[in-house]
């Protein structure tokens, strides 16, 4: 079993910058591309950002140059720095990895539990 726990959400200023983290655990044999997504009031689930296990990385319009995707591959953990945050950033951000177990041919997707991050203006 796989699982994702995030930290580092919360309250901020606009303007403020906040570092989320999600550590993988479990029975892991590998993980390939993991990502950060975000899902405010009302709207639907988008993409924030993806990172390949080589390093490459996207990013949504709306964060680049604010945002910056990072891993390291040796604690199975993803981070999310971001900077001059802004209110419309205001959302629960949940974690992504494509992981393929221990034991199997096959990745599966698992998401964390996600972690609340609020921009006041």
């Amino acid at each position: 079993q796989v699982q994702l726990v995030e930290s580092g959400g919360g309250l901020v200023q606009a303007g403020g910058s906040l570092r989320l983290s999600c550590a993988a655990s479990g029975s892991i044999f590998r993980i390939n591309g993991m990502a950060w997504y975000r899902q405010a009031p009302g709207k639907q689930r988008e993409l924030v950002a993806g990172i390949t296990s080589g390093g490459t990385t996207n990013y949504a319009d709306s964060v680049k140059g604010r945002f910056t995707i990072s891993r390291d591959n040796a604690k199975n953990t993803v981070y999310l720095q971001m900077n001059s945050l802004k209110p419309e950033d205001t959302a629960v951000y949940y974690c992504n990895a494509d992981v393929q177990p221990t034991r199997s041919y096959y990745s599966i997707s698992v998401s964390g539990q996600g972690t609340q991050v609020t921009v006041s203006s």
